[in-house]
């Protein structure tokens, strides 16, 4: 199966990612899950980017909390909304939401 994860918050989803399996992972962190993307805590990236999976992060949403592209972890892929759309409809076939 492949499956996509939305993450809208910034605390308690790194203990349910993980009792996660699918065959194709890809995590969209939208909402306050942005701030994975980006934040440090203790000078190590967020938990979540440790997972194997294909990592992105909605533009526009990182605007409206004041950070831009050039803070995100270089393994994290910026999108907008038609590209999560495209995600969505062409590379995975089940939806979830953190």
């Amino acid at each position: 199966m492949k499956l996509a994860v939305f993450v809208s918050d910034l605390r308690n989803t790194v203990d349910t990612l993980e009792r996660l399996e699918s065959k194709k992972l890809g995590i969209i962190l939208v909402g306050n899950g942005v701030y994975h993307a980006s934040l440090k805590e203790d000078g190590k990236p967020s938990p979540i980017l440790n997972k194997p999976a294909s990592f992105y992060v909605l533009s526009e949403d990182l605007e409206t909390r004041g950070l831009s592209t050039s803070d995100v972890d270089s393994r994290v892929k910026v999108v907008n909304y038609g590209e999560v759309v495209d995600l969505i409809f062409n590379e995975y076939e089940k939806l979830a939401w953190l």
